[in-house]
């Protein structure tokens, strides 16, 4: 019987090592079982508030160049595309007429300047003439008129002669200022009818700055102004400007015009910013996003961007409860800020914590391992 009783102590302490051993593996199983997420709270700063409008890029000076002579095009002396200097010869233009026109009203003035010469000394002889009674009063006005006739002859060869030699210097075509010229709309050898109306031979485009053409609506023009009346905050000489894809630089513009007239037909009125383009990379028709600032939240909440999803509700983030179970939360946004953070006007407070990590693993009311990297 003794034999027997420890036989069955033996078996029941081997049971209770068994179970105890089973319980270990359970809670190991469910630890492993719940997954480790990065998470983080919102960092709160001072941000300047931004709305974005779509603008349009300008040169600082365009011009059509054109040929206002006629005659075979010669030459073309630049390449397409290339940076020009003022003065530059861009175009040649058969001259030969134009040189012969010159030589014939130089030729002409000087005839004129003879004839004038000869009236002249034959009214100073008619006036003394006249003080013997050598000739008569007529004769002395008669030799005045054609002293004055003379006179203007003068001076319609001298305008004539003008006119010839701007011709002439119209068979040069040069650049009228520094800048990137496009490539020509006609080839050395055909014929140019320019003095009929002047015909376009290329464009260039000072882009050396730009400046970029947007609208507003009214109400944010009224928000721009405030209580002041006026634009005179710093904010508006160094507004930020973003692209469809990055570019090499940044670039911020100074906000230069502001229409004096709403728009009645769309309620907006027009504004411009210009910058320097020392890269070359801004060209005259982009499209660029103006980040037009309106004001400042010293207690902005900013979160990571990427951790933002969006369905059909609008944006939203995944934040972990007090029982670290994940709580899918709608959220409204404002600007991106630093590239990489967002500003959200609703749906957390600063404390809260929100996944960064695993985002597609993550369901809402599923229970995570928070680790907390800020």
């Amino acid at each position: 019987m003794r034999h027997s009783t420890y036989i069955r102590l033996a078996v029941t302490g081997i049971g209770l090592v068994v179970m105890a051993s089973c319980g270990h593996k359970t809670a190991d199983k469910r630890s492993e079982e719940i997954m480790s997420v990065n998470v983080e709270t919102p960092v709160v700063d001072s941000v300047t508030l931004h709305k974005t409008y779509p603008g349009v890029a300008y040169a600082n000076a365009t011009a059509k160049i054109v040929g206002r002579v006629n005659g075979q095009l010669l030459s073309k002396t630049y390449t397409s595309g290339a940076l020009v200097k003022k003065g530059d010869v861009l175009f040649t233009i058969e001259s030969s007429s134009y040189r012969d026109a010159v030589q014939q009203a130089q030729a002409a003035l000087t005839t004129a300047k003879s004839e004038y010469e000869y009236a002249s000394n034959q009214y100073a002889a008619m006036k003394k003439a006249l003080e013997s009674d050598a000739v008569s009063q007529m004769d002395v006005i008669q030799a005045k008129s054609n002293m004055e006739k003379a006179e203007a002859a003068i001076k319609n060869a001298q305008a004539t002669l003008s006119d010839a030699q701007t011709k002439l210097g119209y068979c040069t075509v040069r650049a009228p200022f520094t800048g990137h010229i496009s490539s020509s709309t006609v080839d050395p050898g055909s014929y140019i009818s320019g003095e009929g109306a002047p015909m376009e031979l290329a464009t260039i485009y000072d882009d050396s700055a730009i400046s970029i053409d947007f609208s507003i609506e009214n109400a944010q023009y009224e928000s721009m102004i405030g209580k002041t009346g006026k634009i005179d905050s710093d904010i508006y000489k160094k507004v930020p400007l973003t692209f469809e894809e990055p570019l090499a630089h940044q670039y911020f513009a100074n906000l230069t015009y502001l229409s004096p007239s709403v728009d009645t037909g769309t309620g907006t009125i027009l504004l411009k910013v210009g910058l320097k383009n020392p890269y070359g990379e801004l060209k005259p028709g982009m499209y660029i996003t103006v980040n037009l600032p309106y004001g400042t939240n010293d207690k902005a909440i900013l979160v990571k961007d990427a951790a933002l999803g969006t369905d059909q509700q609008g944006k939203y983030l995944y934040v972990v409860g007090d029982s670290n179970r994940v709580v899918y939360t709608p959220v409204k946004v404002g600007d991106i800020y630093q590239d990489s953070l967002r500003i959200v006007t609703d749906g957390i407070t600063p404390q809260s914590r929100y996944v960064t990590s695993a985002l597609l693993k993550v369901r809402d009311g599923m229970e995570i391992n928070p680790i907390l990297k800020n």
